[in-house]
């Protein structure tokens, strides 16, 4: 009988350090073709970190990592990455159209030069984000939710077997949030893609069903939402009581004095993110 086909990723005991600083260790996970997993925690807990670690530009301090039955690798066409959104000049000569070519050619210098098959391809990719009809307006005058839609054009052109995606719904409202979201779970559906979704707006991809991946202090917490985002688990992880509240359907998790640590319309995670944590609480390995 031929071997099982190995999963789209597959983590064991990975750790990554700075120093005396852990983000993680003995990270044990598998992700198959065509889950959503949801990475969640603070600023400076690891999230972009294990993103690079993934996408082969960091080398982790230690355990295993495969894409693919195989190492990571410095721009790997099985990887797509739509990356943290960052505003665009107005004046770029760049259109929506080369934004996307750049992800089949990105290494080349200058805006591409283009064969018939590399049009179609960009076109085929374009169209599969529903952006056609600013596909050649200026990057830089675009809205938000246009240009994360090219962004995942970008990503998706090569066809990768595992998406990464950094905070893709930064700086959406709500209505782009949501349309940002499915348009990546339309792909995971069709192609059977594993999606790795960093995110602090967790409310948008709960419907999606996945598992969810918490990064915290050094510690770490996998399963699905209703196993992972729980008063008493959040606690042990933060090292102190956390409240996770359902507000009409939506997740709020509020720290021990009122503190806003997780909540469903912004960028907030109010806990000291980027300080040296205790060492002796970073030993530990939370599993569910």
């Amino acid at each position: 009988m031929p071997e099982p086909s190995p999963p789209a990723v597959r983590l064991r005991e990975l750790a990554v350090r700075f120093g005396n600083r852990i983000l993680f260790e003995g990270l044990d996970l598998e992700i198959p073709r065509g889950e959503f997993l949801a990475v969640l925690g603070p600023n400076g807990s690891g999230k972009t970190t294990l993103l690079k670690v993934l996408l082969g530009l960091i080398e982790p301090s230690g355990g295993r990592v495969e894409i693919n039955g195989r190492p990571p690798r410095r721009g790997s066409r099985h990887v797509g990455y739509v990356p943290q959104q960052r505003a665009f000049d107005p004046d770029l000569p760049i259109r929506g159209r080369d934004l996307v070519e750049f992800g089949l050619d990105g290494h080349q210098r200058g805006v591409p030069v283009s064969g018939p098959r590399t049009r179609s391809a960009v076109t085929r990719a374009i169209d599969a984000v529903g952006a056609r009809a600013y596909a050649d307006a200026p990057i830089g005058r675009l809205s938000g939710g246009e240009q994360q839609r090219l962004r995942i054009a970008q990503a998706l052109i090569g066809d990768p077997r595992v998406l990464l995606c950094d905070e893709p719904l930064l700086s959406l409202d709500l209505s782009q949030q949501d349309a940002v979201s499915e348009l990546i779970d339309e792909r995971r559906v069709q192609a059977g893609t594993a999606v790795v979704f960093v995110t602090h707006e967790i409310n948008p991809v709960l419907q999606y069903g996945g598992r969810v991946l918490y990064l915290v202090g050094g510690r770490w917490a996998v399963g699905t939402p209703e196993q992972v985002l729980t008063s008493e688990r959040l606690s042990e992880l933060y090292d102190t009581p956390v409240d996770v509240l359902n507000v009409r359907g939506r997740i709020i998790v509020v720290g021990a004095v009122d503190t806003v640590i997780t909540e469903p319309h912004g960028h907030h995670h109010h806990v000291d993110e980027d300080a040296t944590h205790d060492q002796s609480l970073m030993g530990r390995r939370p599993r569910l």
